[in-house]
């Protein structure tokens, strides 16, 4: 057998309950991934990021062959042995990056020619380049490389920008290498546009592919335009194939995407609020900088079994916080990690047991009462 596997095992309406199996490890869906930018999912052990549940990480091709270079990880064993992280690793193909180098960065047919942010120098990015890089990561499932459609578009920017892609979604499979345990996802385009994300989707389709990321949404659009365009996407996505949504987001963005059949996620949300004073729990975001919190002596969350909720007090995170010692975005990453797995397992047992919609709209009705009362 070759790529990756993906069975699916329950639906619930719209929302799927399935696995994905890669040659480090299998990761049960609905699923969330987080974010590793650099090799390291920021204030996190490995083994810390493990016991909150994740089973996959995200790897960044942009950053990791600027520093410390692909060809370097790839003799150190690859990215798996080279951060220390046994289960599976997604990587980006490069084009969020690139878009975000509007400066600094010239788009051809060919691919794209960039300067480092790190230190001025030049590099060329090519659909080839991207999966070789990747495979010389030895990540379990490698991005397409793609144009990231910024937000706002016109009807011709945005089809010239998926038309792009998607040639460069055809180089991106001729160029893969296909081996057991090791996939390729493709990325639809088109904007907020339905016959252009169809036709992405489509295209996709024929080229074949080992699953299938919707990317270009999360950039400014918000969420009723993102719920909106995921309405008519995902059913156009093959059933039998794991569904990915790109950088993607609130605790509220999460559970609307699974009701529309999304399966993985990944973003910074978590861990960036973490290292800035803010945690999310079922009664929504609490800013741990606010004084109301220095005389509390209650945890961040009860129930949670992060150590920032089981061994210290709101009055503490606060302190620490407010006095920007770096045990206070450990705790806090930590904890909110922790609240992201929770939310899927949630959301995939009340999938297993035909009760997402009641799970839903528990959700809903807890996040809308607010955070606790303070004293």
């Amino acid at each position: 057998m070759t790529g990756i596997g993906f069975t699916l095992s329950h639906t619930d309406g719209a929302a799927r309950r399935g696995r994905v199996e890669t040659a480090h490890g299998a990761i049960d869906t609905p699923a969330f991934m987080p974010v590793g930018t650099a090799g390291t999912v920021k204030a996190m052990l490995p083994g810390s990021v493990a016991g909150t549940g994740a089973q996959i990480v995200l790897g960044n091709t942009y950053h990791l062959m600027l520093r410390p270079g692909a060809e370097r990880i790839e003799r150190l064993g690859g990215l798996h042995r080279f951060m220390n992280w046994p289960g599976p690793i997604l990587t980006d193909s490069g084009g969020f990056q690139v878009m975000s180098l509007s400066e600094i960065r010239k788009i051809t047919e060919d691919g794209v020619r960039f300067r480092s942010h790190i230190d001025g120098s030049y590099h060329t990015l090519t659909p080839e380049r991207s999966i070789q890089i990747q495979h010389q990561l030895d990540s379990n499932i490698t991005m397409a490389f793609d144009e990231c459609t910024p937000y706002p578009a016109t009807e011709k920017e945005a089809r010239t920008s998926m038309e792009l892609s998607m040639r460069w979604a055809q180089r991106s499979k001729d160029a893969f290498v296909d081996r057991p345990g090791y996939g390729l996802f493709g990325i639809v385009q088109g904007s907020v546009f339905e016959d252009q994300r169809l036709e992405s989707a489509e295209t996709l389709t024929g080229i074949g592919f080992d699953g299938y990321a919707v990317g270009g949404l999360a950039v400014g659009e918000g969420q009723d335009l993102m719920f909106g365009t995921l309405d008519f996407t995902a059913p156009a996505l093959p059933t039998n194939r794991p569904r990915y949504l790109m950088g993607v987001g609130k605790p509220s963005d999460l559970v609307g995407a699974v009701a529309r059949g999304i399966d993985m996620f990944d973003c910074v949300l978590p861990t960036r609020s973490g290292r800035n004073g803010q945690a999310w729990t079922a009664g929504g975001p609490v800013n741990l900088k606010n004084a109301r919190h220095a005389d509390d002596p209650r945890p961040l969350e009860e129930g949670c079994p992060c150590p920032a909720c089981t061994d210290y007090s709101r009055a503490y995170l606060h302190h620490l916080v407010k006095a920007g010692e770096i045990l206070a975005m450990m705790l806090l990453t930590w904890h909110n990690l922790t609240y992201y797995q929770r939310l899927m397992q949630g959301m995939r047992d009340a999938i297993e047991a035909g009760t997402f919609d009641t799970f839903r709209k528990a959700f809903h009705d807890t996040a809308s009462a607010g955070d606790i009362d303070p004293l």
